[in-house]
């Protein structure tokens, strides 16, 4: 009983990771990036996979630098080698570990491009093309596979390559940027 309380209960760092992505969304790039950087500190090099590979997610998009946003995507792969799904149903039962693959290894393909390392764009958007089958059938799902059929177009010299990516909004299917929409935590 205890145990399943425990679940049920909501996860603090999740919800202030949460707070700083909203915040994000909302315009003040500035902010998040510091409340981020803030909170990184405060869960550790060690600490908890799942909101390790969250924040270092989301702590990407707020990087000025692409080396920094690379770094930081980096990390998030990393942490999400370490999370299992019985950590993750604890926080969002019907998710797997393996769904976040895709829109990581389409987050660094979209580093790699924009710091002009074609052929580790094209490893990494492999992989995310290998792993869509853990997406679901619905906005999210689709908006991957949408971005990353943007970017294998752009790689192939089908799409725009010059200068940076158009922004396009954070987590709608079918805008513009090069990476997946980012699901809320």
């Amino acid at each position: 009983m205890a145990k399943r309380q425990e679940q049920a209960a909501p996860d603090a760092v999740m919800t202030r990771i949460g707070q700083v992505v909203m915040l994000h969304h909302g315009g003040d790039r500035e902010e998040a990036r510091d409340r981020f950087l803030r909170l990184w500190a405060e869960i550790g090099e060690d600490g908890d996979p799942l909101h390790r590979c969250t924040l270092a997610h989301y702590m990407a998009d707020t990087q000025d630098d692409p080396a920094d946003e690379l770094a930081w995507d980096l990390r998030a792969l990393s942490a999400a080698e370490e999370l299992t799904d019985e950590r993750l149903a604890g926080h969002h039962g019907a998710l797997a570990v393996r769904a976040f693959y895709p829109s990581l290894h389409l987050n660094l393909a979209a580093d790699y491009v924009k710091l002009g390392r074609c052929e580790a764009a094209r490893a990494h958007l492999h992989r995310a093309r290998g792993a869509v089958g853990a997406l679901g059938d619905d906005g999210y799902g689709h908006g991957v596979r949408a971005a990353i059929g943007r970017l294998e177009r752009r790689l192939a010299g089908e799409g725009p390559t010059e200068g940076a990516p158009e922004p396009g909004p954070p987590d709608g299917p079918g805008g513009g940027r090069l990476g997946p929409p980012r699901q809320r935590p």
